[in-house]
C-alpha cells in the first residue's frame, strides 16, 4: 500500500510540473518555470523514495533521494526570490 502512494505522489508532481511548464511556455511568466523545475525535482525525489523503500530496502540510498528534493526547493526558492512580478 505504501508504494502505491509513492508512486501516485511521483505522478502527481509529474503532472503538477507539467502543467506548469504548459502554462510557462504559453505565458512566459518566468516563476511558473522555476515551479515546474521544482516539482521535478520533487518527481525525482519521490521515484527514488519507491526504489528506496520498495525496491531495494537493503541498500541505502538515502542521500541520492533526498538530493533531488533539495534541489528542487533551492530553485523555486531561487525563482521566489530573484523573479521580479
Amino acid at each position: 500500500m505504501a508504494g502505491l502512494v509513492y508512486i501516485l505522489c511521483a505522478i502527481t508532481s509529474l503532472v503538477c510540473s507539467v502543467m506548469l511548464l504548459k502554462a510557462y511556455f504559453a505565458n512566459r511568466f518566468r516563476l511558473l518555470f522555476w515551479c515546474g523545475l521544482g516539482f521535478i525535482g520533487f518527481a525525482v525525489n519521490n521515484v527514488l523514495l519507491f526504489l528506496d523503500l520498495i525496491i531495494v530496502p537493503n541498500i541505502d540510498i538515502v542521500n541520492y533521494r533526498t538530493l533531488p528534493a533539495l534541489l528542487g526547493m533551492v530553485v523555486m526558492i531561487y525563482g521566489l526570490i530573484m523573479e521580479e512580478v
